[in-house]
Order: C-alpha cells, then structure tokens, then sequence
C-alpha cells in the first residue's frame, strides 16, 4: 500500500500521532490481507479477520476529521460503513457477490451525496464525460461475461461508480477540495474495473494486490478530503 497510510493532510499539515498509528495499523491490516491469497500465503483466515479491520482503521481515521463540516463528514462515514459492509460481503465471493455489489452501491450514493455539498452535481461536466466514457468503455468490455441476472445490478452500479469519481474530480477542481478527492474517486474506479476484470474476462494474476491496494488508498484519499482536526 504504499503511498496510502501517512498520506499527508489536504491541509499540508503534518501528520499527528493518531493518524501515523492509524496508517500504520491500517497499513499493517490492509497488507496482511493481501497476502492471505492463494498466490501468497493462502490462509482465508488472514483475509476474514484483516480485511475488515483495514477499512475499520480508515473509519476510524475519517472520524477524527471533517468536525467543521458535520454533514459532509457524516455522509464520508456513511459511505465507509457501507464499504465495510460490502467488504465483508465479499469475503464469500459467490453467496456474498450481490449483496457486497449493493452495499458498495450504497457507498458511493453516500459519497455523492457528500460531494454534493454546497455544489450541484456535474456543475463541471467535463469530468463527467471523461468518465462517462472510460465507464462505458470498460462495461462494453466486459458485458459478455457478465451474466444476465448480474447485469442491471451492475450497470446501476458503473452509473454510481462513475458518478462519485466524477463529482470528486468537479469537487477538487471547484476548490472544496483537495486532490485527494479527485485522486481517491479515480482509483476507486480502477480497483472496481480490476476486480470486474478479474471476475468477468481473464483472471488477473496478483488479483488482490491490485484490486485491493487501490481499493484501500482510494477509500484513504476519500477519508483524506475532510479537514483535519483543529488543534
């Protein structure tokens, strides 16, 4: 994970105590997760215990931020709860694949409502069309493996999805917030795209490295957007 715990405040502060513990333990989580996979250690126990914890250390993280925006921070919590709610989901990927799809679902209409604060949705639309393409271009990829019970429950998904990065990207560039936004909005996209790809087209070797180290800074960067605790 590098790059993702200890990222630094939008602020530009530097991090205090509670939030370099936070990033190391989530880090510590988030990496033993990983390599619980069949191509590492391949112990599902790791995976069933540490997975969930690593979100937990990034709600934990989000919620010593963001007191001057109380409803802007609620909705961020909002959404990581949702998150962690899909994540445990996931952790039986058959049985648990459509309700982990509505819990993330969920997530990112918390998130839009987030960004919306104080700033309408698309009031800039290039984001949105740059989005709107990418979304679309990675759907036609994979429609053929997607099968037919699992396919409006995606595509509301891909809307969803594509929405939250791109109203992250109109937030940054408004000036509500800072690059963090924009940046963990895009790499939620690219950590979904890869575990579609994964499950509907090839197998991607390493599949949880990827999926999930995007996966967790995204949802970092997210946590990163609110303003950090006044001292």
């Amino acid at each position: 994970m590098t790059g993702m715990p200890g990222a630094p405040a939008v602020s530009g502060s530097r991090p205090d105590a509670r939030t370099a513990t936070l990033a190391a333990l989530t880090a510590v989580a988030a990496l033993l997760a990983i390599v619980s996979a069949p191509w590492a250690l391949g112990q599902p126990w790791m995976n069933m215990v540490f997975k969930p914890l690593a979100t937990i250390g990034i709600i934990a993280y989000a919620a010593g931020r963001g007191l001057d925006t109380p409803v802007l921070r609620r909705w961020v919590l909002a959404g990581l709860v949702a998150s962690l709610a899909g994540d445990i989901a996931l952790l039986w990927p058959e049985r648990g694949f459509l309700p982990g799809l509505v819990g993330f679902l969920v997530a990112h209409l918390c998130y839009l409502v987030a960004f919306t604060r104080g700033l309408r949705l698309a009031a800039r639309p290039l984001p949105f069309v740059i989005y709107a393409a990418v979304a679309g271009a990675v759907l036609a990829w994979l429609w053929p493996g997607i099968p037919a019970p699992l396919r409006l429950p995606v595509v509301a998904y891909v809307v969803a999805l594509a929405a939250m990065a791109a109203q992250a990207a109109v937030r940054w560039r408004a000036g509500l917030a800072g690059p963090w936004l924009a940046a963990g909005g895009a790499q939620f996209l690219a950590s979904d795209a890869l575990l579609a790809a994964d499950r509907f087209a090839e197998p991607l070797p390493m599949a949880s490295l990827w999926v999930l180290t995007t996966y967790w800074a995204a949802q970092w960067c997210i946590a990163s957007s609110l303003a950090p605790a006044r001292r």
